[in-house]
């Protein structure tokens, strides 16, 4: 199952729907936080109801021009409506109840739309009340459309290389939100604006069973202690064995044995039990599960594993769903997808996976920007012109120490007028004493050890990012792979180049092995220019809700989680 499968556009993804969401941070701070003091389905009088949109129309406290702005759509929906009220209807309030309540299961917290207000007693009111009661729904409503399909949290916010559009079409705002507010079913409505990602639904059902384990008490932990491994039936390990099992049954990792059912926990394993084959294939599910070395040993990193809290892993896949929400409108028709967590890229052409390879990443203190970008051309055989901070942080040291290190590599000096400047011409005790002075660039000629393989594709950005071939290629091997300055190493590189040149006569797979073997240089435009999204996600879930998890290298989840507890703050979206 391909983890982040293209959506298709729900219908009710029209302009002057989407445009709703344009009002999504309408009233915070505008209402106070007091219980809803009237009975569902009351309705306030249009006098109270107008008195109540006008002091919000006068409202001068701060929160900036949006804020105003947001204010004033509200403002305008009731006025455009004769102050005649949204929420008279019970089913209506209590369908907008369900869609709170059910934004849990989106990972989301049901406070952020007044749940505790929304929930409270009926008791009597007068019409100031139930006109303050009328627009903590409406703002209920569409906070919650707009969590639902642009995320909570301004990305722009947590990685600075974020550049993904936050959009809407050309409609009336003002229509837009009379459409949606009138609604009869929100709960529906509702539903519909979250991603439509089979990649999304999956994690919702991984969210619902780790809150189920969490409700169980969570997993059993197992000891510290030597490694475990197979054939093990040392009384001293005994404890430690019965813990594994107890902890691998509870995950649905120790099946029964010859059904592939999920072997109950054990309460009163025997003793002597010993490290069977079905225990190692249990360990080498869960740690395939967790991008380990699938080796069926439970060392230092598969114990770590094992003893995540359920609730780190529930935090785990809450900032992936919203990962999600951030892109599911860019995850259709022709895309390349680098998940930088999970070390993979594929290629949707049409909607349609054609292509998925192994990559390598970033070191942590390398690390892979996330950003949006397009694929516009392909170089065969190309040179390497080092960029400046491996130069100062890499080439530089290493020519320092070994005089002959250059030679070896195959680097020329290019001085700024694109001269070859001999090396033994070059003052080295002065780059010693100023490395950060040094005039000249490195470019590594091309060829099968080039640090670039035989082919880079790219798709021009700030940060200087490029994905290419690699002669490296013992490094796919590895479950963990975070290895490069920065760009992505391709393992299937000639493949993806045959399907971006998409010309089947001149560029087919054997042309491009013969070009290559020619050792000449060439620049190729891209008869495919798809996009190119350069993601994060260190969980994803099967189609039966059975989560995968990914090392969090770059420690990019933790912010994520913070800002869903924060209090809600509106990130403006573009008009259009």
């Amino acid at each position: 199952m391909n983890p982040l499968a293209s959506a298709t556009t729900h219908p009710l993804f029209t302009s002057v729907f989407r445009l709703a969401l344009a009002a999504c941070l309408v009233l915070a701070g505008a209402l106070p936080a007091a219980s809803l003091a009237a009975s569902a389905g009351a309705a306030p009088s249009r006098e109270a109801l107008r008195e109540r949109v006008e002091a919000l129309r006068s409202d001068g406290s701060p929160g900036g021009e949006a804020h105003r702005a947001a204010r004033a759509l509200v403002a305008g929906l009731y006025e455009a409506r004769g102050f005649e009220p949204l929420w008279a209807d019970a089913g209506r309030v209590a369908s907008l109840r369900r869609a709170v309540d059910a934004s849990l299961t989106h990972g989301l917290d049901p406070r952020d739309y007044h749940a505790a207000a929304l929930a409270s007693a009926p008791a009597p009111a007068d019409g100031r009340a139930l006109a303050q009661r009328e627009l903590l729904l409406t703002d209920a409503l569409i906070r919650l459309a707009y969590h639902l399909h642009f995320g909570k949290t301004d990305p722009r916010s947590l990685q600075p290389s974020w550049n993904f559009a936050r959009t809407l079409g050309g409609a009336d705002p003002a229509a837009a939100l009379a459409q949606l507010a009138g609604t009869p079913d929100p709960a529906a409505a509702l539903e519909r604006l979250a991603p439509s990602l089979p990649a999304y639904a999956n994690l919702r059902r991984a969210l619902a069973v780790l809150r189920e384990t969490e409700g169980r008490g969570g997993w059993t932990p197992v000891p510290t202690g030597p490694k475990l491994e197979p054939g093990m039936t040392g009384r001293s390990d005994d404890p430690r064995l019965t813990a594994l099992r107890k902890r691998l049954a509870e995950s649905g990792d120790l099946a029964a044995a010859g059904t592939g059912a999920v072997a109950p926990a054990p309460s009163n394993a025997t003793p002597a039990e010993p490290f069977d084959a079905a225990l190692a294939e249990a360990v080498r599910r869960f740690q395939a599960r967790h991008g380990l070395a699938a080796d069926g040993v439970v060392g230092r990193d598969t114990l770590a594993a094992l003893n995540v809290p359920v609730a780190a892993r529930i935090d785990q896949v809450r900032a992936n769903l919203e990962r999600l929400r951030w892109v599911a409108r860019d995850l259709v028709g022709d895309y390349l997808l680098v998940d930088i967590a999970g070390f993979e890229a594929g290629l949707w052409l049409d909607g349609r996976e054609v292509w998925r390879s192994r990559v390598v990443v970033g070191r942590p203190y390398r690390r892979t920007p996330e950003f949006r970008s397009t694929l516009e051309y392909m170089v065969l055989n190309p040179e390497w012109g080092v960029p400046p901070t491996i130069l100062r942080n890499d080439v530089l040291p290493r020519a320092l120490r070994d005089p002959s290190y250059l030679e070896r590599q195959r680097m020329r000096l290019v001085d700024r007028n694109g001269r070859v400047v001999d090396p033994a011409s070059v003052d080295w005790d002065a780059v010693r004493q100023r490395p950060g002075a040094f005039p000249y660039r490195v470019v590594q000629s091309s060829g099968p050890d080039n640090a670039l393989g035989r082919i880079r594709f790219m798709a021009p950005n700030e940060h200087l990012v490029f994905l290419h071939d690699t002669p490296a290629r013992e490094l796919f091997e590895r479950p963990v792979r975070a290895f490069s300055s920065g760009c992505i190493r391709v393992e299937r590189a000639q493949e993806l180049a045959v399907l971006l040149l998409d010309d089947a006569q001149r560029w087919s797979a054997q042309r491009i092995a013969e070009a290559i073997d020619g050792g000449r240089t060439q620049t190729l435009p891209l008869r495919r220019r798809v996009p190119l999204l350069l993601l994060y996600h260190t969980a994803r879930a099967g189609d039966d809700g059975s989560p995968e998890f990914r090392p969090d290298l770059y420690g990019r989840d933790a912010p994520i989680v913070r800002a869903l507890a924060a209090p809600f703050r509106f990130a403006p979206v573009a008009p259009g």
